[in-house]
């Protein structure tokens, strides 16, 4: 009988509380005391895992997103791709009068609603994303003004970043005798704010961040505010960030290959549905700084995919529209299924086995390495690193704690926390790198 009651209590669908307590009742009537006992430690082993269950079903918290034209698009998907990673359920509102808005770098991204019908409903955040002109036009919608401004008069959580610190929040009173920071070429207009350095700065419940270079940070700053520090950790930690250790690895070149291009260096970034957006992004924007020719195509049967965290993008073409193209360079972002959809892509397959065989670059981020250019053999006797849950499957596995790695025409990286690096070291390779630390600090980061 005991060993019927363990089997019972073990078995993962259980019954409601009050009919298990029942049914153990019963059995215990008919047992010894010392069974008694162990069905007591039993019984409130499921209850307390029953009470554990519940708390993790609690409400998620409620964050808007507005975007519009000109929004800086690396600051918009990394706000919305680390806060989905921590269970909020965020709400990308267009404030345009279209869902899909083209940003700053022309990456094209499509809003989950408009403004408009999120109006009247109560969120826990109002995170708004910079770049220019889209903190203006931001600031320009009264809808939003009066959504922000209220939220702030309730002490609810308010954050920028980049301009729209001082663009909006300034211009909307929000910030008046707190401190706050901005991206530095509006520093100055922070003129009712005590304007600090700091890369996140957290008043009260408004939250002021610099830049691209500094979003990872102010993400996780309002992560840890909205669900505290246990949350921070569990979602920082799969990002690959820096760490603070000297030690840390940070780029190994081997095998010294000339990376040159005819004129203007022509970068294909294909994407798939489950594409890792901040990754994706991030190279996109980077290479366009630079002044790189970038073409965004899409795998799918459509222009629009819907990336790892259901950030919607909009491809420039279709794979197939650009099968017989020429690239310098084609890169690939991580995430999952993305990275397995584009490994199984015949198109693209013959796009980087024509790249290699021609002693062209190619690269890739994340799980892309291992996922994909391991498995088509473009690894072989290359030194490469990728996403530490995918180390296993490199052949090679002597540089997968180095954040970049080049080999020749290959370049790899580990994860989110190192695109920056890993698209400024392409922009380094073609350019030089005083033109890749000149972008870096524009937009707040440091590098090399």
């Amino acid at each position: 009988m005991e060993m019927a009651l363990r089997a019972m209590v073990g078995t993962a669908r259980l019954p409601s509380s009050t009919f298990l307590s029942c049914r153990i009742t019963t059995c215990v009537q008919s047992c010894s005391r010392s069974f008694a006992r162990r069905a007591f430690v039993l019984t409130s082993a499921v209850m307390a895992s029953s009470t554990a269950a519940n708390a993790m079903a609690a409400p998620a918290k409620k964050v808007l997103v507005p975007i519009a034209f000109g929004t800086e698009e690396i600051e918009a998907t990394v706000v919305v791709d680390i806060l989905r990673r921590s269970g909020a359920e965020v709400t990308v509102a267009s404030v345009e009068q279209d869902l899909q808005i083209e940003a700053s770098r022309r990456v094209k991204l499509v809003a989950d609603d408009k403004l408009e019908s999120c109006d009247g409903k109560g969120f826990d955040l109002i995170a708004l994303p910079g770049g220019m002109p889209g903190s203006s036009r931001l600031r320009d919608s009264e809808l939003l003004k009066r959504m922000t401004v209220a939220q702030s008069e309730q002490g609810k959580l308010v954050a920028a970043i980049c301009a729209a610190p001082a663009v909006a929040l300034q211009e909307w009173g929000i910030l008046e005798g707190r401190k706050a920071t901005c991206h530095p070429s509006f520093i100055d207009k922070l003129t009712s704010s005590l304007t600090v350095g700091s890369r996140v700065q957290t008043d009260g419940h408004i939250t002021t961040s610099r830049g691209p270079g500094t979003a990872i940070e102010f993400a996780l700053s309002l992560v840890e505010q909205l669900y505290g520090k246990q949350k921070f950790e569990e979602v920082s930690k799969p990002l690959v960030l820096r760490s603070k250790s000297a030690n840390e690895p940070l780029r190994d070149i081997f095998n010294q290959h000339e990376w040159k291009a005819k004129g203007t260096p022509k970068v294909l970034v294909p994407l798939a549905n489950g594409s890792e957006e901040m990754e994706a992004v991030m190279i996109i924007d980077i290479l366009r700084r630079a002044g790189m020719s970038v073409t965004v195509a899409s795998i799918e049967n459509s222009l629009q995919i819907e990336a790892s965290r259901k950030v919607k993008i909009v491809a420039d073409k279709l794979l197939e529209d650009v099968e017989d193209t020429s690239f310098d360079l084609i890169v690939l972002p991580g995430g999952m299924p993305g990275a397995e959809r584009l490994r199984d892509s015949e198109v693209l397959h013959s796009l980087l086995t024509k790249q290699a065989e021609e002693q062209k670059a190619f690269g890739a981020i994340c799980a892309a390495p291992a996922v994909v250019l391991e498995f088509y053999g473009l690894l072989k006797g290359k030194k490469a690193t990728c996403h530490p849950a995918f180390v296993q499957k490199l052949s090679d596995q002597s540089a997968a704690e180095t954040r970049v790695v080049v080999d020749g025409q290959s370049i790899t990286s580990r994860g989110p926390g190192t695109a920056m690096e890993f698209a400024l070291s392409i922009v380094e390779l073609y350019y030089g790198e005083e033109k890749a630390v000149n972008i870096a600090e524009a937009m707040v980061f440091q590098y090399p």
